[in-house]
């Protein structure tokens, strides 16, 4: 007999991948240029130029048995080094190469912490909107995901459900800045509160509280925003980081976690993240893009064209009566749909051949997310669209 459980889990496919394999097919049906495809996050913008000189570099002159072998299960520890180092000097912290484990991306990091620190019962309180994959992992972990409510005015902490929430049995705090599917950013209220907020129930429950804090869209922000590190702001604190976006090398599948030296049960809990890598059989990262992740740390993607495609989309949409928070980072916009039932919106959308995936799985309804990472031609083609769908509910 096959696992039910696997079964299961592979016959509910995400619906991201669903949209995405149906703009595929459409597409073969009347082109490619006359569908408006919205549904998946992967990066428009070429990797920058020394992703591609750091790999020519290491294939010309360093050994190729070295470059492609394995390395320690937690990574390179020159690597990590150089990593730890480029955090200290960027966000004043006091990292070592231990305090780094590289994964094969930010979905690996977050897998890893949840099972590193998850037993029966454990909850886990995930801010919604949030990415769909966070209760895959959460559940794989046998931990129970508990949502707390988006406050969508804003899209920032409502703290009032979150304290709420919280009680002996909570174990992490999830939170995503800036945010997938919203692009909102988190204010430094809402991380001074979240911090203060977690420090006060860990005094009450005597316990700690982990904070999870899913960071692949770190470098993807269009105004000085003041997006403080939370190493520096919470002791148990874990960072899931990724390359995947600022590198545009999301297939590449190389990240990291950062640990905080000053994590409760430090030596156990870094212990335990060994432990659960190997249960989910992360043998180490890709070997050859620890490397390049070293080399080009600190670099970012040309995240200009993306400033462009939200100012182009965003500015279109509310002259035609959509409803959407403006976005500070990521990639992606967030409108309210015109019907209570967002599916059913992003059905008349498909009529229109607009692809836009509703906003159900994400935890917040009655929104769609537009990831809009694509090629600028194809926001411009779009918006006759955007407007006659606007147009069926009595706007544009």
């Amino acid at each position: 007999m096959i696992s039910k459980k696997m079964l299961e889990a592979g016959s509910r496919k995400s619906i991201i991948r669903v949209i995405y394999d149906f703009g595929k097919e459409r597409a073969a049906q009347i082109g490619a240029e006359n569908v408006y495809d919205f549904s998946l996050g992967n990066p428009s913008v070429p990797a920058p130029e020394i992703v591609h000189q750091s790999m020519k570099k290491m294939m010309e002159e360093e050994d190729s048995v070295e470059i492609h072998g394995y390395t320690h299960l937690q990574g390179d520890i020159n690597v990590r080094n150089k990593i730890a180092a480029d955090i200290n000097k960027k966000h004043g912290t006091s990292l070592t190469g231990g305090n780094i484990y590289m994964t094969t991306g930010a979905t690996a990091s977050l897998r890893i912490c949840f099972s590193a620190i998850a037993n029966p019962g454990d909850e886990f309180l995930v801010i919604a909107p949030f990415f769909p994959e966070y209760r895959v992992g959460i559940e794989q972990a046998g931990g129970t995901m508990v949502v707390i409510p988006a406050r969508t005015t804003d899209f920032q902490i409502d703290f009032e459900a979150l304290e709420k929430a919280i009680n002996p049995a909570t174990k992490a705090v999830i939170i995503n800045s800036p945010n997938n599917p919203s692009g909102v950013v988190y204010t430094r209220e809402t991380i001074d509160r979240l911090t203060g907020l977690l420090k006060k129930k860990q005094d009450e429950l005597g316990q700690p509280i982990y904070l999870i804090s899913d960071e692949p869209y770190r470098e993807i922000l269009f105004s000085k925003i003041d997006m403080p590190y939370l190493l520096n702001e919470y002791d148990n604190t874990m960072v899931c980081y990724s390359y995947s976006k600022s590198l545009s090398i999301p297939g590449e599948r190389i990240g990291y976690i950062a640990f905080s030296p000053k994590l409760t049960d430090y030596n156990e809990l870094f212990t335990a993240a060994c432990g659960s890598a190997r249960y989910l059989g992360f043998v180490n990262a890709p070997s050859m893009f620890q490397k390049v992740a070293a080399a080009c740390n600190g670099e970012v993607a040309n995240i200009e064209i993306y400033r462009k495609n939200r100012d182009l989309l965003y500015e279109a949409l509310i002259s035609y009566g959509y409803e959407c928070v403006k976005p500070e980072g990521a990639f992606y916009l967030f409108p309210k749909a015109m019907e209570e039932d967002a599916s059913a919106f992003c059905a008349k959308g498909r009529e229109f051949n607009l692809l836009l995936l509703p906003s159900d799985d994400f935890g917040c309804k009655g929104h769609v997310r537009i990831a809009y990472c694509v090629d600028p031609m194809v926001i411009e083609r779009s918006l006759p669209a955007f407007k006659k769908l606007a147009e069926c509910y009595g706007r544009g």
